[in-house]
């Protein structure tokens, strides 16, 4: 009856009367709205009681994008409004650009706002009295993100003044069910490594999308619908018993800062070699970034929490709900990756990698060079992961596009099951433009090869050449039964997390952590890549790529030392590849071996004697083939 009455309330203020209203328009009014709209009530705040210490309570994260918002009486209609949403107070101006030079239309302070919602029209209304806000999300997805961080920024601003008059505040925390027995509320929890939740946490933590403090307008588009400059860290979500990774005390930098490229004739290379596959075009050492294939490969495991979260997932569909996440947040790498390309591994280099934090290890190889192939395993407690990735690069005049083939391959023991699923296609847009943008599109089926008892479809929806450009990076995906009946619904950016609201409550699935501008684009996991440590070296092999000089010059800024020396590299592997022509014999890789899977394709796998070499005799004892 309190709901029913604040909706009276509401519908008072909302509704633009006249003298000319019938009695029973306002009864039909008032009916609709008790149906379709819902007040939405503040969690419990209580006080402190005497001698207790108040629980910090953290800032929730700043959220921004754009929403539509209804025209001012008498005009109709609704227009597109930027919202910036900061420490409980809600601005708005008409675009991104106007809030960076302060424009603000208008303001308010949502703690002083009596907030409802209709779920079935994605609406939020906040009325404050002497302001009314209606707003409305583009989709489902967005709606709940904003619900979320509206009553996240709502609380903690109704704290702030509490704590003010008292001057302490009692630890609030949400009593979240840790049963691993749960299939639902346990699996599917993001919880912060700090120990119990608290409100904020919990509401805000449903999505934290990546840090959006440093994003150019040119890079990004302005129009995603929800972007994140959140200054604090969450963690993805994962199993309900499991330990977030530790600072593994790797650097956190690289020794210089991305070199300038913009004197490299790029027009004139790609335009010599419209329609070519550009993997076969040697590229100025200008142009890439301090790290290969191999390790490009590597960082597709940045998030293997996700595999260990579905390795601990008794229910099926939500264990591939976790496999579906991973799968998408390998190309997170990419949000600031436009400007340089990985470097191409010569044939026989080799990649390690041993995250002792995140329990994996890792070996890739260059096992063919025409046509490219780069081949990786890696394994842990909980999975195995592997894939041989084959490139095509095709310039189009304006576009370049990346066309991977191969595929993705991921076990888990525990329960017998083998996933497989294929890539998208990676496009970069405006090449030769100051406003280039990097995009993917097309379509991921995931399948279980052991069981048939669900699916995934992954689309990474393609731009609209003359539309809006709302739907950039905007990725949606569906769980099905063996039937074919959809079980789970996710979607959101695969740049800034992973949302799925056909759970109980809502959750975010995955979200990317912070990248560093100043240092390629790279996250702290990838800084880490190339990082060659002291105690490490011994046990390389010399096919290593963290040996590879002509990266290492580029990663310390020394350019010009690092273009002659790859062109050094470059010449030995002709050398090497025309003695074999000589004899007659072909590279045979080290590591991996060709063979066939289920469906009769060549694909890549380990021989598996790359660590038992490692350890005995050790690469320093064997015989190893120059590669620069």
């Amino acid at each position: 009856m309190v709901n029913f009455m604040k909706g009276v309330w509401i519908l008072s203020h909302s509704l633009y009367t006249s003298n000319f209203i019938d009695v029973y328009k306002v009864r039909w009014a008032i009916l609709y709205w008790s149906l379709h709209w819902e007040i939405i009530d503040d969690l419990q705040v209580e006080t402190s009681t005497a001698g207790e210490n108040p629980l910090d309570m953290p800032t929730p994260g700043l959220c921004e994008g754009y929403l539509l918002k209804r025209r001012k009486w008498p005009l109709k209609g609704w227009h597109k409004r930027y919202f910036v949403l900061e420490a409980g107070i809600l601005r708005y101006s008409k675009s991104q650009h106007d809030v960076s030079r302060g424009r603000v239309q208008g303001s308010l302070d949502i703690s002083q706002a009596v907030m409802s919602i209709n779920k079935k029209s994605n609406r939020i209304d906040l009325d404050a009295g002497d302001i009314l806000y209606h707003m409305k999300a583009k989709n489902h997805e967005l709606f709940y993100i904003w619900v979320t961080k509206l009553q996240a920024h709502r609380l903690y601003k109704k704290n702030e003044a509490v704590q003010v008059q008292s001057g302490f505040l009692q630890p609030l925390s949400f009593a979240l069910d840790q049963n691993p027995t749960n299939g639902v509320a346990s699996e599917l929890t993001g919880c912060s490594s700090r120990g119990p939740p608290s409100v904020v946490d919990s509401v805000a933590e449903y999505f934290d999308a990546s840090d959006d403090l440093h994003r150019s307008s040119s890079e990004l588009t302005d129009e995603s619908g929800l972007s994140d400059g959140s200054t604090t860290n969450s963690d993805i979500s994962r199993a309900p018993n499991s330990v977030a990774p530790k600072s593994t005390g790797q650097r956190t930098k690289l020794p210089a800062l991305c070199p300038d490229n913009s004197h490299v004739g790029l027009m004139a290379i790609l335009y010599n070699n419209i329609g070519k596959d550009l993997a076969r075009v040697s590229m100025p050492a200008a142009l890439n970034e301090p790290v290969n294939l191999l390790q490009r490969l590597c960082e597709e495991l940045e998030y293997s929490e996700l595999l260990d979260t579905a390795a601990n997932t008794p229910d099926p569909y939500h264990r591939m709900v976790y496999i579906a996440a991973f799968a998408i947040s390998g190309y997170s790498t990419a949000t600031f990756r436009n400007r340089y390309k990985p470097v191409n591994p010569v044939l026989g280099e080799t990649y390690e990698c041993i995250q002792e934090d995140r329990g994996f290890k890792l070996i890739s190889e260059q096992v063919c060079h025409h046509p490219p192939i780069s081949a990786c395993h890696a394994e842990s407690d909980n999975f195995c992961f592997w894939q041989d990735q084959r490139w095509k690069n095709k310039f189009w005049g304006k576009s370049l596009e990346i066309i991977p083939t191969g595929m993705v391959n991921v076990t888990l023991p525990k329960y017998g099951d083998h996933y497989e699923w294929n890539k998208v296609v990676t496009c970069i847009h405006n090449v030769f433009s100051q406003q280039r943008y990097l995009e993917h599109y097309g379509e991921v089926t995931i399948q279980n090869l052991s069981s048939r008892v669900c699916t995934c479809k992954i689309t990474f929806v393609k731009s609209r050449y003359w539309g809006s450009e709302t739907n950039k990076n905007e990725v949606q995906g569906t769980v099905l039964d063996e039937s074919g009946s959809v079980i789970h619904r996710f979607g959101g950016l695969w740049h800034e997390g992973i949302f799925c609201d056909t759970l109980p409550t809502p959750k975010c699935v995955w979200k990317p952590t912070k990248d560093h501008l100043l240092y390629y684009g790279f996250s702290s996991f990838a800084m880490e890549m190339n990082e060659l440590r002291p105690e490490l070296e011994p046990f390389l092999p010399p096919s290593d790529s963290r040996l590879r000089p002509d990266q290492r010059m580029l990663e310390d800024g020394l350019v010009d030392e690092a273009d002659r020396k790859k062109d050094e590299i470059e010449e030995l592997q002709r050398l090497r590849r025309k003695e074999l022509s000589k004899k007659g014999e072909e590279h045979v890789p080290r590591f991996f071996k060709k063979t066939k899977d289920q469906c009769g394709r060549d694909v890549w796998v380990t021989k598996g004697t790359y660590w038992d070499l490692r350890e005995n005799p050790g690469f320093a004892s064997l015989e190893n083939v120059k590669l620069w």
